[in-house]
């Protein structure tokens, strides 16, 4: 296991919901993946079903996730928590190049980390998820973790448990029991591991905040089966903080709507466009991690 790894910090206050999660244990924070083929995406023939269901119907809405797929995804590993500040925190201190401070101005829209002051984030807030940061400034964190963001596919898999499931807990609409969306009575961001995980241990995987993910944006799906799939392909580290275009985000945050936490809703993000409703969550490939 590498060094990067063992200094995740675990989550300290969140209300946890597993008898397996440990404070003394750094692994119990990443939910090992095996990992399988499942159908990615919707069928078409269910758009205009699922436009009636949920009452709405806008260019692109389901069309987006269409069409359904076959796709294999290889076996990794994923954070079971998004990233907190507590974690980022420690990232800038090892990596002052992505203090608010150091940052150029070029690389963001003026928010970065508009929620920190003096290099830090605010009392009682250490397990709140980062946000106000860029894909660059993630993916920038999960390199130093020996890591990388999820893909598309990978996060919808984790989502889905591997099945068919509309929501991560199942196919029952979801309410402010199981996550903090638009109905919640938080108005903003919470506690990572506040709500239930799903049956895979990873929490947060509907409501909280928005996650980036690692492939560019692409309206809707090619036809073809495919095998751990990444929209715009891996990109060299050098690349990586040069980004600017749209990513992939799933997930919602805690202002989505019942449709946007969703397993299969798809929605995209300017990179550097940080954000209080944007966050992220790292995978891992590291064959020493399994």
């Amino acid at each position: 296991m590498s060094g990067n790894i063992r200094r995740m910090l675990p989550v300290a206050s969140a209300l946890l919901w597993t008898s397996a999660f440990s404070q003394d244990t750094d692994n119990q924070n990443i939910a090992l993946i095996k990992g399988g083929a499942y159908w990615m995406g919707t069928d078409a023939g269910t758009v205009s079903a699922l436009k009636a269901r949920y009452g709405v119907d806008f260019p692109g809405v389901f069309e987006n996730e269409v069409p359904a797929r076959e796709v294999t995804i290889s076996r990794f590993l994923i954070d079971r928590f998004e990233v907190t500040n507590s974690r980022f925190f420690e990232f800038t201190a090892e990596n002052p190049a992505w203090r608010k401070d150091q940052i150029a101005d070029s690389q963001h829209n003026g928010q970065y980390l508009v929620h920190w002051s003096d290099g830090r984030y605010a009392a009682g807030e250490a397990d709140y998820p980062v946000v106000n940061i860029t894909w660059s400034a993630a993916q920038a964190f999960c390199r130093w973790r020996d890591g990388r963001l999820p893909t598309e596919a990978e996060w919808e898999y984790v989502a889905r448990a591997g099945d068919a499931r509309e929501f991560p807990w199942g196919n029952a609409l979801p309410s402010p029991d199981v996550a903090n969306y638009s109905a919640s009575p938080h108005g903003r961001a919470i506690n990572v591991g506040t709500y239930p995980p799903n049956e895979f241990g990873v929490y947060d995987l509907a409501g909280n905040v928005w996650e980036f993910l690692y492939d560019e944006w692409e309206p809707g799906y090619s036809s073809e089966p495919q095998s751990d799939p990444i929209v715009g392909g891996l990109l060299a580290r050098h690349e990586e903080g040069s980004v600017r275009g749209r990513r992939a985000v799933r997930g919602a945050s805690f202002g989505g709507s019942v449709v946007n936490v969703r397993t299969r809703w798809r929605d995209s993000h300017v990179a550097t466009n940080a954000t209080e409703f944007v966050g992220f969550r790292c995978a891992y490939t590291n064959p020493d991690l399994n």
